[in-house]
């Protein structure tokens, strides 16, 4: 009988136009796992569910999927199965059995994206997955201004709203951390808007070069239109990390690279 499944996968998304599915040719995290399971399904195409759809080169180490299996492979080995066919930049873990209605979209608590500095010199390995600054930032300042976004606000300023969704989303934790050269900004929300996050980062930038004030953060804000004419960070430096889901605790911003699974508590 079909039975629905979810996991966890990592990819590396500089070379994918995004998570969602789009016109062929066009290679997508979810075409690649469409494709795999295909495979492993006599040809039959079956959809996969994302938690988080994210945007050309943005990458996941936290990312949560769903689909429909009818095929006879227990857990483990429908793992083993789909690690074998999935190209060497996308990989899945912790495949289980689902209930039946499960959708990580709607069953996200929240997600949280880390987006990586590298405010060093010149190193093309680090600046694969990490935006290069060369110039001084100012952490503490950027740290600071971070925390105006924290609340349920109407984020029209800082991305773009998808149809006739709402602009409103709220934003339990931002931080801003430097260990050496290495910056880590970290944003914990509900929901994001498309482009949220890299929005973000691109003015906290402005703070920690002193281009930009915490003032300024929340009058761009209030005005709901787009701050800094729309400019948004480069796409590689950021990561879904985290994807919380269903019932829980309120918990503090941390180093874990896990998915939360309190799924049922």
């Amino acid at each position: 009988m079909p039975r629905r499944v979810r996991a966890t996968v990592e990819y590396d998304g500089t070379d994918f136009a995004g998570f969602q599915i789009q016109r062929s040719g066009i290679r997508t995290v979810q075409g690649e796992l469409e494709a795999a399971l295909a495979r492993l399904s006599d040809g039959v195409r079956r959809a996969v569910d994302g938690a988080g759809r994210t945007d050309t080169g943005v990458h996941a180490s936290g990312q949560v999927i769903a689909f429909t299996y009818a095929g006879p492979a227990d857990d483990l080995e429908l793992e083993t199965a789909l690690n074998g066919l999935l190209p060497p930049d996308l990989a899945v873990r912790g495949v289980r059995r689902a209930s039946p209605e499960f959708h990580p979209r709607r069953a996200a608590r929240y997600r949280e994206y880390r987006y990586t500095v590298w405010n060093g010199p010149r190193s093309p390995l680090r600046e694969r997955q990490a935006l290069g600054v060369r110039v001084p930032l100012d952490v503490a300042a950027m740290a600071r201004a971070g925390q105006a976004f924290i609340g349920r606000h109407d984020f029209s300023a800082f991305g773009k709203v998808v149809g006739d969704r709402t602009p409103i989303r709220t934003v339990h934790a931002v931080r801003v951390r430097r260990t050496g050269a290495l910056v880590t900004i970290d944003v914990r929300a509900d929901a994001f808007l498309r482009g949220m996050v890299r929005r973000i980062v691109a003015v906290l930038l402005e703070v920690g070069r002193g281009a930009m004030t915490e003032d300024e953060i929340r009058e761009a804000l209030a005005a709901r239109i787009p701050a800094r004419n729309g400019a948004a960070a480069p796409a590689r430096g950021l990561c879904l990390r985290r994807v919380a889901l269903g019932r829980g605790r309120a918990e503090t911003l941390d180093d874990r690279n896990v998915t939360e699974t309190d799924e049922g508590r």
